[in-house]
């Protein structure tokens, strides 16, 4: 079988060029061909001796995904990529212009077997887990494409990734490899629906990553209405797990906190996330709801909104509501993907 080429570190690679007999130097220009150059093409690879051009061809694949469909928003500000694998599944994966730089928004899985009612990517379920290379693709789909710098990337696309924990760690591993995107390991945020004993396993592994914990509710109660993970884990575990993580590694959580008319969005909710929290060092990203024909969920008015912030931030809560950025694309999780699979 063909080994693929795509997605390994230097080392992985000089050990393979040696093995098959070629000079180590040579994987450090197949490297730079592959993460800074973006040729894909042996015959392109003009450094390399033409005889190992030839025996990449017949002994190698570079398997990176095609780009089915492509959406902008109007204001340029975000961009939507469908891409499709090796074996045909469907990965959606999104870049948001800020002032700031480019930020990724990567998927982890084919599909989410989580079952969040504001998440379209959960419809048919889980597929499969994407493989390290799968997910560095999705970020290389876009420095490729559109010759832009990455600044930043977000693991909050399709998928739970500490449901996917071993591939997930080793793509921010590759990410912050210097020979491939050299993205500091601040600038990576891993976000989970809170599958607690992976939580406490993260903090062990000492990188200091963001962590960002899809609350969405201050109780039990409505947790377990609106994400079934919650009937496996307490909101009150997560939030100990939380406190773990920051303890253990100095890293403020963020608490992403969608608000849903008539759900979790009223002063109450509030109040009583704000007892919940306690005394934990983290921000609070608030985000209203994106609801779609297929999601019959809908955000408070701009005021409620308003509201519910400030009773957070007189708890002395830092906080910040999230800008909509591609909800006129079917940015959200797996919106794009239904609408390309309906038609």
């Amino acid at each position: 079988m063909s080994w693929n080429i795509w997605g390994h570190t230097l080392a992985e690679t000089e050990d393979w060029i040696v093995r098959n007999g070629f000079p180590r130097f040579r994987a450090k220009q197949i490297q730079d061909y592959l993460y800074h150059r973006y040729v894909y093409d042996f015959d392109e690879m003009k450094q390399l001796p033409g005889a190992m051009r030839e025996w990449l061809k017949e002994n190698t694949v570079i398997s990176k995904p095609q780009i089915i469909n492509q959406l902008q928003s109007d204001d340029k500000n975000t961009t939507k990529l469908l891409l499709k694998l090796s074996d045909g599944s469907l990965v959606e994966t999104v870049c948001m212009h800020h002032d700031y730089g480019n930020s990724i928004c990567a998927s982890t899985q084919v599909g989410c077997a989580m079952g969040c009612v504001f998440c379209a990517s959960t419809f048919d379920g889980m597929k499969r887990n994407l493989d390290a290379s799968e997910i560095l693709a999705q970020v290389f789909a876009f420095k490729q494409h559109f010759d832009i710098p990455v600044h930043s990337i977000v693991l909050m696309g399709a998928g739970e990734p500490l449901s996917n924990y071993e591939n997930v760690l080793r793509f921010i591993r590759l990410c912050n490899d210097p020979d491939i995107l050299n993205i500091s390991l601040r600038n990576i945020t891993l976000s989970t629906c809170g599958i607690v004993p992976q939580i406490y396993r993260l903090a062990e592994e000492g990188l200091p990553i963001t962590l960002a914990i899809s609350l969405h509710a201050p109780n039990d109660m409505i947790r377990n209405q609106i994400m079934p993970i919650s009937n496996s884990y307490k909101i009150e575990d997560v939030i100990n797990a939380a406190r773990y993580f920051y303890n253990k590694t100095g890293r403020r959580v963020t608490f992403e906190y969608i608000l849903i008319k008539d759900v979790n969005a009223s002063a109450d909710n509030a109040n009583e996330l704000c007892r919940l929290i306690g005394n934990l060092n983290c921000h609070i990203n608030l985000i209203p709801v994106n609801g779609t024909e297929h999601i019959q969920l809908y955000p408070p008015e701009a005021d409620e909104v308003k509201k519910f912030q400030m009773i957070l931030e007189k708890h002395g809560r830092t906080t910040t509501v999230r800008k909509q950025m591609g909800d006129k694309i079917q940015a959200a999780c797996g919106q794009l993907k239904r609408r390309y699979l309906k038609n």
